[in-house]
């Protein structure tokens, strides 16, 4: 009879208005308990090196594309075309250097997006403009168990059982990349990269079995890693576009790849120093390299839950690409540090001036001053201050000559992320702000971004800078750490892009910067060109942009 009421309970469906209270924690059991975190290689600062190689280098906009990177071993399936892309943007934030054209012919691969723009296309509203270069390659080889190491032992006895084994595997991955043109669709000779890397497996396992008269027992414990191929691909196709880009552009690509961040240990060690620490180690660590690079003063160093340190902190973050979180982390610890790590002499990281358990910073000795880190910084000790570099960005680099109706284009960049204002003045003595303005209201910069004027590469920039008389023009640009309009005397704040009452020249606007702020409240910098009166027309046409964007005056 009780098998029978057994079996019919079993039988029974199950009330899941009984499991209401269990089933209330299902969203919050859903969540990730961990936060994002940005994808970065070992050669991701690499790529900021390069990109300020080429800004350095004035290498103008240059419009490329890339064919599919396709894996016929299908063991690496990545989407390595989606990387050489992000690389290139990477490389392209303060430069300009490259713009990507998207665009696929692939009709199996095409998306809305794409069958827009041939349907935009076929009725002549829109215009793609040809690419000058384009990126060929595949993932060449998958080479899986080139060493297989196995060992397996046990013993057995009356009562008692033991098992032991130990894996380990090893896997490498070439990819090969070239650099066409795409005019003539030739590869250019010397622009290839060819690279491999060893990613590997590995695993131990310990069983134990025996038996405690009638009852028997058993344990098992094992652990295991595995390298994955996404990382691994990511590491090539990052080297190899620093390689082609670095050759096409004749700069000392070299350069970005000899700094300490591309040791392959390079995180694994900061972690290690990671854990040596506790929170507290790990908050002043990263507040005093905040001080030394100008995110904190010396007299605003707080514990992490006031607003000050955490605006700071989420500043940095943003400046160096990271998720913006406003709280410390290894990822935040190894940002901050990273660039206090320096090689000795037998190949090994070491800590340049400061120690894992300590905050204060740590006299160098005989043998770290012989292996001073690239980056030529010092814990402690205050970087240079917070600059800004403005360049003319006309076709013809380095040019301060125009005539009068020729169009001008700059860019600009700050160390560090700021509030700006830039005012325009001309050889009649009117100035005007630029910047903020109705097309741009927030004039705030990441260090890791470059601002346009005008937006060239917009067909609609919203207001060109063009010559207008005989005599010297110029461009001043001022940097804050906060909006300081509200501060600034009433002529300065007048409307923008029309001449300022008051003012006749850029060194009146510093005088008023100076009387409401101080000198040390803001950062400026000027840039200036001569004007002379135009020529006898010739058959040259106005001024062209940096790029093949048109700019539209209104």
């Amino acid at each position: 009879m009780m098998l029978i009421l057994a079996l019919t309970a079993c039988s029974t469906p199950m009330d899941a208005r009984k499991d209401a209270a269990f089933q209330s924690y299902g969203h919050a059991a859903d969540r990730p308990t961990q936060r994002p975190m940005r994808s970065m290689s070992s050669f991701s600062d690499s790529l900021q090196c390069m990109d300020r190689l080429m800004r350095d280098a004035q290498i103008p906009t240059t419009l490329i594309t890339s064919k599919q990177i396709p894996d016929f071993s299908t063991r690496v399936p990545v989407a390595t075309k989606d990387m050489v892309i992000t690389a290139l943007l990477q490389m392209s934030r303060l430069s300009n250097a490259f713009r990507y054209v998207d665009y696929e012919v692939d009709i199996a691969r095409q998306d809305t997006v794409q069958n827009l723009t041939n349907i935009l296309l076929n009725n002549n509203q829109i215009q793609l403009q040809r690419p000058a270069l384009y990126v060929s390659g595949s993932v060449a080889f998958v080479d899986q168990n080139v060493l297989n190491n196995r060992f397996d032992a046990g013993t057995s006895g009356a009562r008692f059982e033991t098992g032991y084994s130990q894996n380990r595997t090893v896997t490498i991955i070439g990819l090969e990349l070239h650099l066409g043109d795409f005019r003539t669709r030739t590869m250019i000779p010397g622009l290839d990269s060819a690279n491999e890397v060893i990613i590997s497996n590995g695993g131990q396992g310990l069983d134990l079995a025996g038996r405690i008269r009638d009852y028997g027992w058993q344990f098992n414990v094992g652990r295991d890693y595995a390298q994955g191929s996404g990382a691994a691909v990511r590491t090539l196709v990052e080297l190899a576009m620093i390689e082609l880009t670095g050759k096409w552009a004749r700069v000392p690509y070299w350069q970005c790849l000899t700094m300490e961040q591309t040791h392959p240990n390079f995180q694994r060690q900061l972690r290690d120093w990671y854990d040596e620490g506790n929170i507290g180690i790990h908050e002043a660590l990263i507040r005093q390299s905040l001080v030394s690079k100008g995110y904190l003063s010396s007299s605003n160093v707080q514990p992490p839950s006031l607003t000050t340190f955490r605006t700071a902190l989420s500043k940095f973050q943003a400046d160096n690409g990271m998720v913006v979180t406003g709280t410390v982390d290894f990822s935040t610890y190894e940002r901050a540090l990273r660039d206090y790590v320096a090689l000795n002499a037998q190949g090994q990281l070491i800590r340049y001036g400061w120690l894992s358990t300590s905050a204060d910073p740590k006299a160098l000795s005989a043998n770290e001053k012989l292996s001073p880190t690239i980056s030529e910084k010092v814990y402690g000790v205050n970087e240079l201050p917070r600059s800004i570099d403005l360049q003319i960005e006309n076709i013809l680099m380095g040019r301060k000559q125009f005539e009068v109706g020729e169009q001008v284009f700059l860019s600009l960049t700050v160390s560090r992320q700021s509030h700006l204002a830039c005012y325009l003045s001309n050889a009649s003595g009117q100035v005007m702000r630029l910047l903020p303005n109705p097309v741009t209201p927030q004039a705030q910069i990441s260090a890791n971004q470059a601002i346009r004027l005008p937006d060239w590469m917009s067909p609609n920039p919203g207001y060109v800078i063009e010559t207008s008389g005989a005599g010297t023009e110029g461009l001043l640009c001022m940097a804050t750490d906060k909006d300081v309009s509200n501060e600034l005397s009433e002529p300065l704040n007048g409307p923008a892009l029309r001449p300022l009452t008051g003012i006749r020249d850029l060194p009146d606007v510093l005088a008023l910067y100076n009387r409401a702020l101080g000198t040390e409240g803001y950062t400026s910098a000027t840039v200036t060109w001569d004007v002379s009166a135009r020529k006898a027309p010739t058959t040259s046409s106005a001024t062209a942009a940096p790029s093949a964007a048109a700019s539209t005056k209104r």
